[in-house]
């Protein structure tokens, strides 16, 4: 996702009267705690690069939007492209950003499983949601209870073992948008792309789907302003 779209799908939630609120708010619509007005979205970003510092918070500041950063631990201040927990720390004090778990490695849990034994794979589970978990709330004095699934995977034992670490609601990447009836611990998310602009931007706030060719690549590569957000 480079600045300038980022920028420009900001401009048309505005423009088209859309409501950006933050993720928290669709949760507890989701749990029937409250009502949302139509048009509600949330903005979700996984991982915790650094340009989401560096590119993505100048813009949400200038738009006033909120937005929930989906991190795995590992790699803050760890990584040389991650962000660092000053500048988590930074994003935090403007009010407009949360942060959530992403588990503490980003593990392909299918793989995981398929190479573990039972008992193994068990603990290892319960590892990366716990520990990040409590890293993430010990570094920003917060309580965290959000979790975002690795690549989108999980099933019925990793929803099992993301409530048992204390977590009330988790998100997949599943293409259509969320409902009333959702299953909390794989709500749905809907990858939006550097393509999707105008009338594809506007499909898949209506309906979820896209039209045309789809392509879901991100690219991370130079563009002609050097900014990209990931």
């Amino acid at each position: 996702m480079t600045t300038p779209v980022f920028e420009e799908q900001l401009a048309w939630l505005a423009e088209h009267h859309y409501a950006v609120a933050p993720l928290r708010s669709v949760v507890d619509a989701l749990r029937g705690r409250r009502q949302l007005e139509p048009q509600t979205v949330a903005i979700t970003v996984d991982d915790g690069r650094r340009s989401q510092y560096t590119e993505m918070f100048p813009v949400i500041q200038r738009y006033h939007v909120p937005v929930t950063l989906f991190v795995y631990t590992d790699a803050i201040s760890y990584e040389p492209d991650a962000l660092t927990w000053e500048e988590i720390e930074e994003m935090l004090k403007s009010g407009l950003v949360d942060v959530e778990s992403h588990t503490c490695s980003h593990p392909e849990f299918e793989k995981e499983r398929a190479r573990r034994s039972p008992a193994d794979y068990e603990s290892f589970v319960a590892s990366e949601l716990t520990k990040s978990k409590k890293m993430l709330e010990d570094r920003l004095h917060r309580p965290v209870d959000l979790l975002a699934w690795p690549y989108g995977v999980f099933d019925s034992a990793l929803e099992r073992a993301a409530a048992r670490a204390g977590y009330i609601a988790a998100f997949a990447v599943e293409g259509h948008l969320a409902r009333t009836e959702e299953d909390l611990f794989s709500v749905p998310r809907i990858v939006v792309s550097n393509q999707d602009r105008g009338a594809r931007f506007a499909a898949l706030l209506e309906s979820g789907a896209r039209i045309g060719p789809e392509d879901l690549s991100v690219d991370c590569g130079p563009q002609p302003d050097n900014a990209v957000i990931r």
